[in-house]
């Protein structure tokens, strides 16, 4: 038997300390932001790389704007710029970004030590990508707690990163997983003290990613009719999320296909690897059946036109999108990786797909698209478990929990 073992009460029996913090509790609507002292709240500071694109950045917005206003005052750190999910934040946070840090800020961070200082915020979260310098300059500044969020790491992770992050880990009150899977790994190889674990697993607005009738609308502004498969995916273009392989995977699709109308893939987001992509299709000649929509900032309308979800990363945390894409009654097929097995759940698990085998994620999609009957009852199953189990409220209340110092936290040291 493994020795992680996850008792009945929500705790993860070996390592002890590891749990899952959950919320029932309803929606709080915040009222605007107010310019005051902050006097009788507890002032947050959210130290991230950008709010530019991806599951974080919007998980950072989605919790700013959700916290209790009357209890919590928040602000905003972003060490390269603000970037796209900035947008409208300034009605609900004070918004910063840290002045040049040149290399030797990594042994001391002095810029970001008198910045934190001059915000003197009650309680620190960082998020992935900022930790071993934002955490440093946080303790120097002399705040109280600190809270990290890693939102997923590569399995293995590369060992300097490693090491810093077992350095930080040392002097942060709460580290927290975004899913079970991820607090198994950062127990195993950062974090020493499995007492300093919790698990806050993701959340979104169920009510904004609902099921609607903007379907037929989008495909008609994508060239396409209600006829053609539509398999879509949302992402950071990184060499993590494996869009090379899902781009060979729809190439299989697309060289067997016998059926009138052969499916489109619709591929939503920007990053490092677009010109690789790009050059990719080009090579299986799919410059017709692939479509590259850039950012789009309305990914809940979107949604609503895909027959299909898919992702075919090496590695998530628990993924936003993949959330989203339930939330909106879309059928997933994902690789069985990080959270995505946790999210789809025992009823869903059949959508399951072995990481790094485009035939078999070829073969899922075939599958899923011959019998639209399942589809769609999958796509019902799908926007219940978010319901269920992965309400933006939920995730907004445990973070709230651990802000105001939950009882059983060990200090940190260092």
């Amino acid at each position: 038997m493994s020795r992680w073992a996850t008792r009945c009460d929500g705790r993860v029996s070996s390592p002890e300390g590891v749990r899952a913090l959950a919320s029932s509790a309803g929606a709080v609507t915040g009222a605007p932001f107010s310019r005051g002292d902050g006097v009788g709240r507890t002032r947050v500071l959210h130290i991230v790389l950008d709010l530019q694109a991806g599951g974080l950045e919007r998980l950072v917005a989605d919790l700013a704007r959700r916290l209790d206003p009357a209890r919590f005052e928040n602000q905003i750190l972003a060490l390269r710029f603000l970037g796209r999910n900035a947008a409208g934040l300034e009605t609900v946070a004070r918004l910063h970004v840290a002045g040049r840090l040149p290399p030797w800020t990594m042994l001391w961070p002095h810029p970001l030590i008198r910045q934190i200082r001059a915000i003197a915020p009650d309680v620190v979260h960082t998020h992935s990508g900022v930790w071993y310098k934002a955490s440093l300059a946080a303790r120097r500044a002399g705040v109280r707690r600190l809270i990290h969020t890693d939102h997923g790491r590569v399995a293995p992770d590369r060992w300097v990163g490693r090491l810093l992050d077992r350095l930080a880990a040392r002097r942060t009150d709460v580290v927290v997983a975004v899913s079970q899977v991820l607090a198994h790994q950062l127990a195993e190889t950062v974090v020493a003290d499995p007492r300093r674990l919790r698990v806050v697993l993701n959340g979104v607005d169920t009510e904004r990613f609902g099921p609607g009738a903007d379907g037929t609308r989008i495909r008609g502004e994508l060239g396409l009719d209600d006829a053609t498969p539509l398999i879509g995916s949302v992402g950071r273009f990184d060499a993590v999320k494996r869009y090379d392989l899902m781009i060979e995977a729809f190439a299989h699709v697309r060289a067997a296909w016998r059926a009138a109308a052969p499916p489109v893939l619709v591929i939503v987001g920007e990053g490092p690897e677009a010109a690789r992509l790009t050059a990719l299709v080009e090579a299986y000649r799919l410059q017709s059946a692939v479509r590259f929509l850039g950012w789009r900032d309305d990914i809940a309308r979107l949604l609503t036109a895909f027959d299909l979800f898919t992702l075919s990363s090496r590695s998530e945390g628990t993924s936003v999108s993949l959330l989203e894409a339930m939330s909106v009654g879309v059928c997933p097929v994902v690789t069985d990786v990080g959270g995505n097995r946790a999210v789809l759940g025992a009823e869903l698990r059949h959508r399951l797909v072995r990481e790094g085998d485009a035939q078999a994620l070829a073969a899922a999609w075939v599958a899923a698209l011959r019998d639209a009957t399942a589809r769609r009852a999958d796509g019902a199953v799908a926007r219940r478990r978010v319901q269920e189990r992965f309400s933006l409220d939920a995730m907004v209340r445990a973070y709230e929990q651990l802000y105001l110092g939950e009882a059983g936290t060990v200090p940190a040291t260092g």
